[in-house]
């Protein structure tokens, strides 16, 4: 199951690179229509006014702004989990500077080819993009000052082999700063089922304390939401996965959807 799930969004966001921001605005994942309606930039925050923002980077497939928050500095080594075209790699890239290191790790053969194109066009010689598995990084321990992450731990079928990792490949006196999608009730059974609602970062996403608990559990400290924000979905792209009482029901009931960003440390 869980490489069935992989094989799910890595098929997804291979197709998501190959097109525009715009396209991807418009529920249609490549050049015909017909592999999906869910609208992956409903969550999107703005990037455009961050240092270091580059366009062609920027897919609008995040939920947050974890560099905003992640106290990130000058030389240090960061990791984008999930850096797809690189937005979040090039504006981390900003703020660590020439001494600096920003590493970008990906499973998505265009993804990785669309941001090493990008960073060859700006000439970045300490910037790369990798591939890899995040229950499996190809990294060695205590490489890193900082991780960040966008709309991709939600993704991942092992989450406590995710943030496992994450501990793992951290420094002591390290942190990591992510922004996901996590759940308050529970959401109805065929959105749960869905396969594009799970590579839309919505049926895989966990209950919020349950996500926090695994964060807990993997050895982080001073785990802190920074920032809480509620998503809503659009009624035209939930009526497609659930019926009109269930969408009643839904919009009357105790289910939310949000989008947090969470700061830990590993001692």
């Amino acid at each position: 199951m869980n490489e069935r799930l992989k094989d799910i969004v890595k098929n997804k966001y291979n197709e998501i690179a190959l097109q525009s921001k715009e396209q991807n605005q418009s529920s249609c994942c490549g050049s015909t229509c017909g592999c999906g309606d869910m609208d992956y930039t409903v969550m999107s925050d703005d990037y455009t006014e961050l240092k270091g923002y580059n366009k062609d980077a920027d897919l609008g497939l995040g939920c947050g702004l974890p560099t905003e928050y992640a106290e990130i500095t000058k030389g240090n080594t960061v990791i984008d989990l999930g850096s797809g075209a690189g937005n979040d790699a090039f504006v981390a890239r900003s703020i660590v500077g020439e001494s600096g290191r920003v590493i970008g790790l990906d499973f998505a053969d265009a993804m990785l080819q669309k941001a090493n194109a990008n960073v060859a066009k700006i000439g970045f010689t300490n910037v790369e993009f990798v591939k890899g598995d995040i229950e499996e990084m190809p990294f060695e321990n205590n490489l890193a000052d900082v991780f960040i992450s966008n709309c991709v731990l939600n993704l991942v079928p092992n989450k406590e082999k995710a943030f496992s990792e994450m501990f793992r490949v951290l420094k002591p006196g390290g942190h990591f700063c992510v922004s996901d999608i996590v759940l308050s009730g529970d959401l109805p059974e065929a959105t749960v089922k869905d396969a594009e609602m799970y590579a839309g970062c919505v049926s895989g996403a966990l209950q919020k304390e349950e996500y926090l608990g695994i964060i807990e559990k993997a050895g982080f400290t001073n785990i802190q939401v920074r920032k809480e924000k509620e998503i809503i979905l659009p009624d035209d792209i939930l009526s497609k996965y659930i019926t009109e009482r269930e969408l009643a029901e839904f919009r009357n009931g105790a289910i939310g959807i949000y989008s947090i960003t969470v700061f830990a440390k590993k001692v």
